[in-house]
């Protein structure tokens, strides 16, 4: 999943985005609704978590754009306005679910995730394939009952493979997907989460490269 976290709070923002990183979601931050919406013409997102009062284009301008776009991104509004009329207005605007500050970290992580579930294919919570199970609302992975100890970055990259049923996925797919908008395209930090993530998954290999072409998840 890759979510954009845009609100002018700047510790708010920065301290969302490491929770969500620390679910194996990749995201980038901004601070002004003008930096949302050039980043959402770019990326391709799942969620969008907007600040209704950001400088620049608001909040509502932004969810707008996202809207008038359909790009498919969810859109999660933040506001410090608990009022029913503030809700409701903001929905109006085309807006997936709303938040009010101060929020529990828990709650806006639990909304982020039911709305990237429904951002694209459904697919279910718990994924069950060659043996092994994740469970990405729980955050845990395991293969043929051996509980596997992931990191982020390894948890994202076998949610990709996973989801996509045994089809190639490229390189830069799994950028797109599992890391942020910082993330070098020359970099060999995916070869170098796959090989740690294979030799964590275990024998028999069940995840394969394809030469020159990406990499897939199956026997053989």
């Amino acid at each position: 999943m890759r979510v954009l976290v845009a609100d002018d709070e700047r510790l708010l923002a920065e301290t969302v985005a490491e929770g969500l990183r620390r679910l194996s979601i990749a995201v980038d931050v901004c601070y002004d609704g003008d930096a949302a919406v050039d980043l959402v013409s770019v990326h391709r997102y799942d969620v969008a978590v907007l600040d209704r009062d950001m400088p620049g284009r608001t909040g509502d301008e932004v969810c707008r754009y996202i809207v008038g776009s359909r790009t498919g991104v969810r859109v999660l509004m933040l506001t410090a306005a608990a009022g029913i009329r503030d809700r409701v207005d903001g929905l109006s605007l085309g807006a997936d679910d709303y938040l009010t500050k101060p929020f529990a970290f828990a709650e806006l992580a639990a909304r982020v995730q039911a709305l990237g579930r429904r951002s694209g294919a459904i697919t279910p919570p718990v994924l069950d394939q060659h043996g092994i199970v994740l469970d990405v609302s729980r955050h845990t992975a395991s293969r043929d009952g051996r509980l596997l100890s992931l990191t982020p970055k390894e948890f994202a990259v076998l949610t990709v493979l996973m989801r996509a049923e045994g089809q190639i996925v490229t390189a830069e797919q799994l950028l797109e997907q599992a890391w942020d908008e910082h993330a070098d395209p020359f970099t060999n930090a995916v070869r170098v989460a796959v090989m740690t993530l294979r030799r964590k998954l275990g024998d028999p290999p069940v995840l394969h490269t394809v030469h020159r072409v990406g990499y897939r998840l199956g026997h053989g």
